[in-house]
C-alpha cells in the first residue's frame, strides 16, 4: 500500500469507528437500563442454587422463623443433620424461578406460635428481596409465603426427651 492509501484507509477506519460508536454507546446504555448483568464485557449468570441460598438465609434471619420447609422436607433435613460431618441444608423449603434479570421466591416455613403470621410474611418478603437484589442484582418480582406449620414451646420438651432417649444407655 501507498502512503496516500494508507491514509485513505486510516480514514475510513476513523469514520467507521466513529460512526460505530454512537450505535455501541446507545446499546450499552440500553443494556445498563434493562438489566445489570448485561455489560458491554460481558454477561453473568446467576444460578438457581445461588439465588436459593440467599433466599433461605434471608428467611431464616426473621424473628419468627422456626424452620423452612414442610413435613417430609424437615424430617429429611433432621435425618441430615444427625449425620456426623453434615451440614444444615439452607436451601430447604425454598424454590426460585431465576430469569436473566428477574427472580420469583416460594419460601415454605414453620411459624414459631404467637407470631402474627401476616407481619411474619411480609417481613420475610422485605428481608429476601433486599438480600437477592443486592447481593445478585436481579429484580425479585415476586415472593410467595406457605406457612406449613407452629412450632409451640412444648415440642422444644418432647425432641429434648427424645434426644436424652436415644442418647441413654439401652444397656446397664
Amino acid at each position: 500500500m501507498t502512503s496516500s492509501q494508507n491514509a485513505q484507509q486510516s480514514t475510513k477506519d476513523s469514520a467507521s469507528s466513529n460512526s460505530s460508536k454512537p450505535a455501541n454507546a446507545a446499546k450499552a446504555d440500553e443494556n445498563q437500563t434493562s438489566s445489570e448483568l448485561v455489560t458491554e464485557q460481558g454477561k453473568t449468570s446467576v444460578a438457581d442454587s445461588v439465588v436459593s441460598k440467599i433466599a433461605g438465609m434471608a428467611a431464616r434471619e426473621v424473628t419468627g422463623v422456626h424452620d423452612l420447609g414442610g413435613g417430609a422436607t424437615r424430617m429429611v433435613g433432621a435425618l441430615r443433620e444427625r449425620i456426623p460431618g453434615s451440614r444444615v441444608n439452607v436451601q430447604q423449603g425454598v424454590s426460585v424461578e431465576v430469569g436473566e434479570r428477574q427472580a420469583a421466591v416460594d419460601v415454605s416455613i414453620v411459624a414459631e406460635y404467637g407470631v402474627a403470621i401476616h407481619e411474619l410474611a411480609e417481613a420475610i418478603r422485605r428481608n429476601i428481596i433486599l438480600s437477592v437484589e443486592r447481593m445478585t442484582g436481579l429484580e425479585v418480582t415476586e415472593v410467595n409465603v406457605t406457612v406449613h406449620d407452629i412450632h409451640l414451646p412444648e415440642d422444644d420438651q418432647d425432641e429434648e426427651e427424645e434426644a436424652e432417649a436415644q442418647a441413654a444407655p439401652r444397656v446397664q
